[in-house]
């Protein structure tokens, strides 16, 4: 006697049918967000940083062209009317623009990279001296030429840079060099400073001086005695 196969069947049919609706309502269903557990600190933390040179370009248009905290005397200036200002070519191909700021006293100078409001300061060896205390620079102005100096990083930023005043009188210093202070002084010069300060430019030296006296009477010669007998 055998089984009759059509309730097996069936079933089969029926489990074949339902195969594709559970598959789709397994794809429905949302899937749980995997960022869901991320915190903001660590959101925060992916964004990148600005690179150096996005930072100094950030800066560089920055607008820093007073500062209250400076205060600029009479002399200061004066000294700052002596500024040369302008684009000063440099060495290496590097240039340095100063330009006047804002309020009077102050510049703005700048080269790649770099940008400082300075203020001018005293000097005891009577050059042009700038400085930007807050970022550490210092411009230094001389006759025949110029240089920027960082402070805080300990180098020169730029050097050998002139103006065309500053060429002018470099030229002027190849023609006529003046003397040093480490030259040796000339004979002249060292018996002059040899002598005593009260002494005149045109008296002789003591040590060359000669003593003349003048010629007396020749002395009568000698006679010899006589004997008597």
């Amino acid at each position: 006697m055998t089984v009759p196969l059509i309730p097996a069947v069936a079933a089969a049919l029926f489990i074949a049918a339902a195969s594709p609706a559970f598959a789709q309502s397994a794809e429905a269903a949302p899937k749980k967000p995997a960022a869901s557990a991320a915190k903001p600190a660590q959101a925060a933390a992916s964004k990148p940083k600005l690179k150096r040179s996005a930072q100094k370009a950030v800066e560089e248009v920055t607008p820093i062209d007073d500062d209250p905290s400076i205060t600029l005397s009479d002399a200061d200036l004066a000294v700052a009317k002596q500024v040369y200002v302008g684009e000063l070519p440099c060495e290496l191909g590097a240039s340095v623009h100063v330009r006047p700021a804002r309020r009077t006293g102050l510049f703005v100078v700048s080269t790649k990279g770099y940008r400082f409001l300075m203020h001018p300061v005293e000097s005891r060896t009577g050059a042009i001296r700038l400085e930007d205390a807050k970022r550490g620079a210092m411009w230094l102005q001389l006759g025949n030429k110029s240089m920027l100096m960082s402070q805080k990083l300990g180098r020169r930023l730029a050097d050998e840079c002139q103006s065309p005043q500053q060429v002018t009188f470099a030229e002027e210093l190849k023609r006529n060099p003046r003397p040093s202070i480490l030259d040796a002084p000339t004979p002249a010069a060292a018996a002059a400073a040899a002598q005593p300060p009260d002494t005149p430019a045109s008296a002789p030296a003591a040590e060359s001086a000669t003593v003349t006296f003048p010629a007396g009477p020749a002395a009568p010669a000698a006679s010899s005695p006589t004997r008597t007998n």
